[in-house]
């Protein structure tokens, strides 16, 4: 049987990561391959084709209608009926 997540590197790592941490803290808007980038020290480009290996496999991260990250399992930007809140005041709907 073949590792679904076989595919994944470091950096896609990093991004997945970073978008789960990053949009319970970005008020509730999602993030733009630019922002990821400049966060993780990488180029756009790069972070745009992690972002599009991410979403083919169906992995992780989902974008809405303007490219940008609005989902990351477990966690979306997006209204759903499941309602989250951390106990740092974050808010954010689970996906």
């Amino acid at each position: 049987m073949d590792d679904p997540l076989a595919f994944l590197t470091a950096q896609h790592r990093a991004v997945r990561n970073f978008v789960v941490r990053e949009l319970p803290r970005h008020g509730g808007k999602p993030l733009g391959a630019a922002q990821i980038a400049c966060a993780l020290g990488l180029k756009a480009a790069v972070v745009e084709r992690l972002v599009d290996d991410l979403e083919r496999h169906l992995f992780f991260l989902v974008r809405n209608a303007g490219g940008e990250v609005s989902w990351a399992f477990p966690i979306t930007c997006e209204p759903t009926p499941h309602r989250l809140r951390f106990s740092t005041g974050e808010k954010i709907f689970g996906a």
